[in-house]
């Protein structure tokens, strides 16, 4: 009888490309994980991978299987999350990811909730981008993602994920306070020749504020690349740097800085996404829960 472990790494190895990913993400040596696929397709009888120099491409049969594999865990992941439900009592482990502004402005209350309501749960947070963590979520490296879609740039889409939408937060430029060289700035059009710290050239955000400068008929002259917001924020504080933030950097503290309406006022939307195979998991459905209440909290 073929073992699941087996199968769940044939699977990773079909979604991640290389056998040396699939050891990082499951926290194997890679040849423990050679070892088990071999062993595999001595099970199988039939080859399941053609060797080009470092790189293992999968045979026909192998994507079957890959693809079988995937289906059989979503429904042990069915099955688990059913077993729980009947116990009475929420417990276990959630594994979440989520990026920095959602974790300093919502994550301390959802957790202070949570301790109160469900004591024997177990929620455990990594920060991650948005752009690699609902890949991550998909392939089973956590259950929940928290992440964020900024205006006209839909974030990748991924079969077998349940998508909720938490909040949305308006975006807003922000300029140094009680500065006079700043003082002039009423609009995006005015920041044109100021310093800009802006995320790195990956994260969606820059892109679409990269695209809103050049809109206003100017480049952003981008001088300090951060993914930190927290950084950000004390940049212009400081009078080095203007940027683009979304309201929720503001959640908990009043800004030292001056906030400049936008053209057509836009908003980020905020939402979490899991794997529809748990989407009645009660503890994944007590962490949602958590988050919509705090979400609404924080709403304007």
């Amino acid at each position: 009888m073929l073992e699941v472990k087996r199968l769940r790494l044939l699977r990773e190895l079909s979604s991640r490309g290389t056998v040396i990913a699939v050891a990082e993400a499951l926290n194997y040596s890679p040849s423990a994980v050679s070892q088990q696929l071999s062993q595999l397709e001595r099970e199988v009888g039939v080859p399941l991978f053609q060797r080009s120099g470092r790189h293992l491409a999968l045979t026909a049969t192998a994507k079957y299987l890959a693809a079988e594999a995937d289906d059989l865990l979503s429904h042990i992941e069915r099955i688990e999350s059913g077993i729980r439900r009947h116990q009475g009592t929420v417990s276990g482990t959630v594994r979440v990811a989520a990026f920095q502004t959602v974790m300093l402005a919502l994550l301390p209350q959802v957790l202070d909730r949570l301790r109160t309501e469900h004591p024997n749960l177990r929620i455990d947070v990594v920060q991650h981008e948005p752009e690699t963590a609902h890949f991550e979520t998909w392939a089973r490296g956590f259950d929940l993602v928290i992440a964020e879609e900024y205006p006209g740039h839909a974030t990748v889409q991924f079969s077998g994920l349940d998508r909720q939408p938490l909040t949305r937060d308006r975006i807003q430029l922000a300029v140094p306070a009680g500065r006079p060289e700043f003082d002039a700035v009423a609009t995006l059009a005015d920041a044109a020749g100021l310093p800009w710290v802006m995320e790195p050239r990956r994260a969606a955000s820059r892109h679409w504020a990269e695209q809103l400068c050049r809109s206003a008929g100017f480049e952003p002259d981008v001088r300090f690349e951060t993914a930190d917001l927290q950084a950000h924020v004390r940049l212009i504080e400081s009078g080095n740097a203007v940027a683009l933030l979304p309201g929720l950097v503001h959640a908990g503290r009043r800004p030292e800085l001056r906030l400049v309406d936008l053209p057509g006022d836009p908003l980020r939307s905020v939402f979490t996404a899991a794997r529809s195979s748990q989407g009645d998991d009660p503890a994944l459905s007590a962490v949602r829960a958590a988050l919509a209440a705090e979400a609404a909290v924080l709403a304007p």
